[in-house]
C-alpha cells in the first residue's frame, strides 16, 4: 500500500535535525520558569510576557519566511539560517543577569525558529506525495518530541553530578546546536517547486486567494491558540502540586516520550481518515485535560495528567499541518504555512499574557477554565465550517 512507502531522505534529515535541536532546547526549557522566578526574580506575569512575545515573534516571522521561500524557490537557506541563529542564541541564556537578558535570548532563539519553520514544513511537503504527508509530518513531530525527551534526561543527569552549574548547562547546548547546523547545511537537498512571481510586499495580500475553508480553519486555529498558553505554566502548576524541581526534567521527558509514539500513530491515522476529525477530537480532549489540571490536588495527579496531555496533544500536531496541504494550491505551500504559523502567533502573545495574569490574579480555576472553554469553542467552529472538502 502507499502508506508503506519509505519516507524521503529530506524528511529523515529534517527529523534528525529536529531531534538534535530539541535535545539542546529541552535541556533547558523545563528549568527556565524556575530560573526566571527563583534566580532572576521574575513573576508568572513576566514568564507569560517572555513566552508570549517570543512565540508571537516566531510565528509572525514564519509568514515572511514561508512567503519568501515560495518567491525565491529556495527553502534550505532559511532552514540553515534559522538553526544557526538558535544555536548561537540559546546558550547565551546562561549568561543572563536579569529578566531583560533572558527576554532577549529567548526571543532571539524563537526568531531562529520563525525563520526555519515554514520553509521546513514546505520542504517536507515538497519532498512527499499527498498519501504519505500525514505520516511524514507525524515522523517529524515524533523526532522532535524524542529530542525533547532526551534533553531533560541529560539535564537531570548533569545537575545530579554538578548541581550548582545550571548556567554551564545552558552554555553546553551550543554543542548539539552546531551539529544541527552542519547537518542541514551539508546533507539537506533542495527540492524544486514553482516559485511565485509576486513582489515581497504583495505576499501577505495573497491570503485572500486561499479558499474560504482555509480562512475558517485559520480562524478556528486562532481561537484554539488563545486558550493554548505556554506549557511552561503546566510546569509551574506541577511544582505547585508538589513535583520537585529535580524531577521536572523527568516529567518533561516522559511527556515527550508519550508524544513521540502518539505522533507516529496520529500521522498514519491522519492519512487514513483525514486531519479534521483528529483536530476536533484533540481540541475537545485538550479542554478536558485543562479542567483536570484545575481539579488536581497532589503530585501524582500532575504526573498522570501530563502523560495524558502528551497523548491528547499529539492527535493535533500532524493533522494541523496536513490540513494546510489539503486546503491550499501546491505552489503556495510556503505562504500557506506562513499564514498557519502566523495565525498561531497572532494569538500566542495574548494567550500567555492573559493566562499568566488570570493565574496570578484569580487563581488556577479561572486560568485553566478559560483555556478549556476556548478549546471547546474552536472545536465547534472547525466542526461547522469544514464540511465540503474531502480530507
Amino acid at each position: 500500500m502507499s502508506n508503506d512507502k519509505p519516507l524521503p531522505r529530506n524528511v529523515k534529515i529534517l527529523g534528525l535535525a529536529s531531534l538534535l535541536n530539541d535535545i539542546a532546547s529541552e535541556m533547558v526549557f523545563p528549568l527556565l520558569p524556575t530560573f526566571l522566578i527563583t534566580v532572576l526574580g521574575g513573576t508568572k506575569t513576566s514568564l507569560g510576557l517572555i513566552e508570549g512575545v517570543a512565540d508571537s515573534v516566531s510565528s509572525l516571522l514564519r509568514l515572511v519566511s514561508g512567503a519568501w521561500s515560495d518567491r525565491v524557490g529556495s527553502r534550505k537557506s532559511f532552514i540553515v539560517l534559522g538553526y544557526a541563529l538558535a544555536a548561537l542564541a540559546r546558550p547565551l541564556s546562561g549568561l543572563a543577569g536579569n529578566y531583560s537578558h533572558l527576554f532577549a535570548t529567548r526571543t532571539a532563539d524563537r526568531i531562529g525558529k520563525g525563520l526555519r519553520s515554514s520553509p521546513r514544513d514546505a520542504l517536507i511537503a515538497d519532498s512527499t506525495t499527498p498519501d504519505i504527508r500525514g505520516r511524514a509530518f507525524g515522523f517529524h513531530q515524533a523526532m522532535d518530541h524524542l529530542g525533547a525527551a532526551v534533553g531533560p534526561i541529560l539535564a537531570m543527569l548533569f545537575l545530579l553530578i554538578w548541581p550548582d552549574h545550571l548556567r554551564t548547562l545552558f552554555l553546553l547546548t551550543l554543542i548539539p546546536g552546531l551539529i544541527v547546523v552542519a547537518l542541514v547545511a551539508l546533507a539537506l537537498q533542495e527540492k524544486s517547486h514553482a516559485a511565485i512571481t509576486a513582489k515581497p510586499a504583495d505576499l501577505p495580500a495573497a491570503a485572500p486567494t486561499f479558499s474560504g475553508q482555509f480562512r475558517w480553519y485559520l480562524a478556528a486555529l486562532v481561537l484554539f491558540t488563545l486558550g493554548n498558553s505556554s506549557d511552561a505554566f503546566l510546569l509551574v502548576r506541577s511544582s505547585q502540586l508538589g513535583v520537585s524541581e529535580s524531577l521536572l526534567p523527568l516529567l518533561w521527558c516522559l511527556f515527550h516520550l508519550v508524544k513521540t509514539g502518539s505522533n507516529l500513530a496520529a500521522g498514519h491515522l491522519s492519512d487514513r481518515i483525514g486531519p479534521r476529525p483528529l483536530l476536533i477530537a484533540g481540541w475537545l480532549a485538550y479542554g478536558a485535560v485543562y479542567l483536570c489540571f484545575a481539579l488536581a490536588e497532589v503530585a501524582w495527579h500532575a504526573w498522570a495528567i501530563f502523560l495524558i496531555y502528551g497523548f491528547v496533544y499529539s492527535l493535533t500536531e500532524p493533522a494541523a499541518k496536513a490540513m494546510v496541504t489539503h486546503l491550499v494550491p501546491s505552489e503556495q505551500k510556503g505562504l500557506a504555512f506562513g499564514w498557519f504559523h502566523s495565525a498561531i502567533g497572532i494569538a500566542a502573545l495574548p494567550s500567555s499574557l492573559l493566562f499568566g495574569w488570570l493565574y496570578e490574579t484569580f487563581g488556577v480555576w479561572t486560568a485553566f477554565g478559560s483555556g478549556a472553554a476556548l478549546a471547546a469553542l474552536a472545536a465547534g467552529l472547525l466542526a461547522v465550517s469544514q464540511r465540503t472538502r474531502n480530507e
